[in-house]
């Protein structure tokens, strides 16, 4: 599939950038104190972090302990691509502020991660109100609006396809596109629309930025910090990523013994980069089976249910269309081994066919003929 891509958006000044520079460990974005600061959406690729990948890469040099080369030659992680896109502002839909230009960038995203400010600076100039969530309603509608305006267009060409086919998937389009137009007028978000997986994928193609599914990050100060972190913020519905923008930054220069001890005395485990990728992957019904061997350990990510030949696909089209069988066992079962070669001894190696379901986790390696 290809790459899992999140925008990062929000109203100007509430911490987007910093958190990008953060999150990437790169200083390319462009941090200013006044809106617009970020003129083309800055783009960076972040390994997905799995700590199944050193210990698969250890029971490889297990399996080939006589050599001179280095085992694995190396490790390719799944990957997550930002998009820091430049604030949005009340009014951008009819062009306020760069406007449309980047409600563009968020119709190619897979999702979008919305940094609301909770934090006071005198310092900062803030663009929209003091209260969290009326900054949420203001960008939320924006969006609507820009939805709006797309349906529109998108209307004229439905009910034209409708007279021209008369299908009856073509009908059923047309009468979910009216849903969506009827719920966003009255300021409701697509994705909060009661949608059945069919309809969907009717209006799939249409691209809607409302249709995606939306992550909620709450930047807070960092005196604030561990006291958020301890309760649970909701925001519209959903639970909320709690993050400061600055520690982020902090945390990304630290080594991992020190970033370890920072976590703690905060009482969490993860950074807000983990919390958000595993969130998105959640959100987009996404998990990553793994291949393993002297040349790399690779994690590749699929859509949860994916069946054999359509894992083997993300290698190559030749693996799904010549697809025979799978050599499957799951990392748990094959931790307590340490060893691909003992784990297949003890007879743990299963063959799996074309109807088999891949599982997060699964060590693959997969039989094909064409």
């Amino acid at each position: 599939m290809s790459s899992l891509s999140v925008g990062i958006v929000g109203l100007p000044n509430v911490g987007k950038s910093t958190l990008f520079n953060a999150l990437l460990k790169r200083q390319a974005a462009l941090v200013a104190n006044y809106p617009f600061a970020t003129i083309e959406p800055n783009v960076g690729v972040v390994d997905v972090p799995d700590e199944r990948l050193d210990l698969l890469c250890q029971y490889v040099r297990n399996d080939y302990p006589r050599t001179d080369k280095q085992i694995p030659e190396k490790i390719v992680p799944s990957i997550i691509k930002f998009f820091d896109i430049a604030g949005l502002v009340k009014g951008a839909s009819q062009g306020e502020g760069l406007g449309n230009e980047f409600l563009g960038h968020i119709r190619n995203v897979s999702a979008v991660a919305h940094v609301v400010r909770d934090f006071p600076d005198n310092n900062v100039i803030r663009s929209g109100s003091t209260n969290p969530l009326s900054d949420v309603d203001v960008v939320n509608m924006e969006l609507i609006l820009s939805d709006l305006q797309l349906m529109d267009k998108l209307m004229v060409r439905i009910e034209k396809d409708v007279r021209v086919e008369k299908s009856k998937e073509i009908t059923k389009k047309l009468e979910v596109a009216k849903k969506i137009k009827e719920n966003l007028e009255k300021g409701i978000l697509a994705l909060d629309i009661n949608l059945d997986d069919e309809e969907k994928e009717l209006v799939k193609e249409l691209n809607l930025i409302t249709l995606k599914p939306m992550i909620y990050i709450l930047n807070v100060c960092e005196e604030e910090l561990k006291q958020k972190l301890a309760q649970k913020i909701v925001i519209r519905g959903s639970g909320a990523i709690v993050i400061c923008a600055k520690t982020e930054a902090d945390l990304s220069d630290f080594n991992e013994k020190e970033r370890e001890d920072y976590l703690s005395s905060l009482g969490v485990k993860e950074t807000g980069l983990d919390k958000l990728i595993k969130r998105c992957y959640e959100l987009l019904g996404l998990e990553c089976y793994l291949t393993m061997g002297p040349k790399e350990v690779h994690s590749w990510t699929i859509k949860k249910g994916s069946r054999a030949p359509q894992a083997a696909g993300e290698i190559h089209t030749d693996f799904e269309r010549g697809f025979i069988s799978a050599e499957v066992i799951n990392f748990e079962t094959l931790k307590p081994f340490e060893s691909l070669r003992k784990a297949k001894d003890a007879g743990l190696v299963r063959l799996e066919g074309k109807s088999y379901i891949v599982k997060d986790g699964d060590i693959i390696e997969f039989n094909f003929s064409v």
